[in-house]
């Protein structure tokens, strides 16, 4: 999992409440438990005008000239500003996986649903609540200058504007931990490695059963 420390991101405001996991992947698109190639289809019902196919190539698929990620202003988008109780609906952990697979680094929201708020921080994407109307203040800027964007400094725990004003933001201590760090639940077991090693060896001796014959 990649590490987060700071960033500086083009931001791309999706003025939508309630978007959820299904809204954010589809569920025809849950084939694969592989975290990558989920960007293409991210929104998918509301970024194409048709409807797509598992495995299908995105490339020549009529685009929504009115979402937000078709407009060239927002290519390139590192930071999503959305609207309250995002990534409701099911905990299908892909919801994540293809916004950070699209190129997203943060989501800004007044309210996560609780699953994807914790899943989130499992793959590297750092989940940002603000209060609501810091985030209608942020919606407004964003729209009304091209180019916008936000530094975030996790360190910190705070949000930059370009004008340099600065709202901070809470973060479990854990989950800063382990994003600081770049671990996710694997990660985090294997920083006990050698303790675990060494429990492993200990029982080998006293119960050499549990290990089958000739271990």
């Amino acid at each position: 999992m990649r590490a987060f420390t700071q960033y500086e991101g083009l931001v791309a405001p999706m003025d939508r409440a309630n978007v959820d996991t299904d809204m954010i992947i589809p569920k025809q698109f849950l084939k694969s438990i592989k975290r990558t190639g989920f960007g293409q289809n991210l929104f998918d019902e509301l970024r194409y005008l048709d409807e797509g196919k598992p495995d299908q190539d995105c490339s020549s698929r009529p685009l929504n000239p009115d979402f937000v990620l078709n407009q060239d202003r927002y290519q390139g988008a590192g930071v999503l500003l959305a609207r309250a109780n995002f990534g409701c609906g099911s905990s299908r952990e892909h919801a994540p996986w293809a916004l950070e697979d699209y190129g997203f680094r943060v989501v800004i929201a007044p309210s996560f649903a609780d699953i994807f708020y914790n899943n989130c921080f499992k793959n590297g994407l750092l989940p940002i609540v603000l209060e609501e109307e810091i985030v209608d203040r942020l919606f407004r800027e964003a729209e009304a200058s091209p180019g916008y964007s936000l530094e975030i400094d996790l360190v910190k725990k705070a949000v930059t504007t370009p004008s340099g004003e600065t709202f901070d933001f809470e973060v479990d201590d854990f989950r800063r931990h382990c994003l600081l760090n770049g671990l996710d639940d694997i990660g985090v077991t294997l920083e006990d490695a050698d303790a675990i090693r060494s429990y492993e060896e200990e029982r080998r001796q006293t119960a050499p059963w549990l290990f089958g014959f000739g271990n």
